[in-house]
């Protein structure tokens, strides 16, 4: 085969336990791959389709989506760990997060922590605060 040919793909099965090693992975499927317990600060990932994907008990901090689709997402259970948790610590505090040009259209946010939440520039059109529309709150 000619270096510069490609290879035709494979279905081969790679283990990396205990490793560190930085990937360059193009063109590929890694559908129904498992990560565990791995580091990936830094990582760059683009153009990628990630539907069903599912992240749990992760450290997510300073994570920037961009350009992204998230239409049925469930984002839950976000922010410090809750009592109990062995990584919980009373005196820390959740840094804030900010959403900027997103569609949030029909959405739900359900027992969530939206004190000093500051929402401007925003169409408010239908939106409710417990069964009370803000546009009527708005013009009172």
């Amino acid at each position: 085969m000619a270096n510069n040919a490609q290879a035709e793909p494979n279905d081969e099965h790679l283990e990396l336990f205990e490793t560190r090693k930085i990937l360059n992975v193009k063109w590929s499927n890694l559908n129904d791959s498992k990560f565990r317990e791995f580091c990936i600060n830094n990582a760059h990932i683009q153009d990628v389709s990630a539907t069903g994907v599912k992240i749990v008990d992760a450290n997510l901090s300073d994570l920037e989506i961009e350009g992204a689709q998230l239409g049925g997402a469930y984002i839950h259970n976000i922010g410090m760990p809750p009592k109990g948790h062995p990584a919980y610590d009373p005196a820390a505090k959740q840094r804030p997060l900010k959403f900027e040009n997103c569609d949030l259209n029909g959405s739900t946010i359900t027992d969530c922590d939206l004190s000093n939440v500051n929402i401007s520039d925003c169409n408010l059109t239908g939106m409710k605060i417990n069964g009370i529309l803000v546009e009527e709150l708005l013009k009172r």
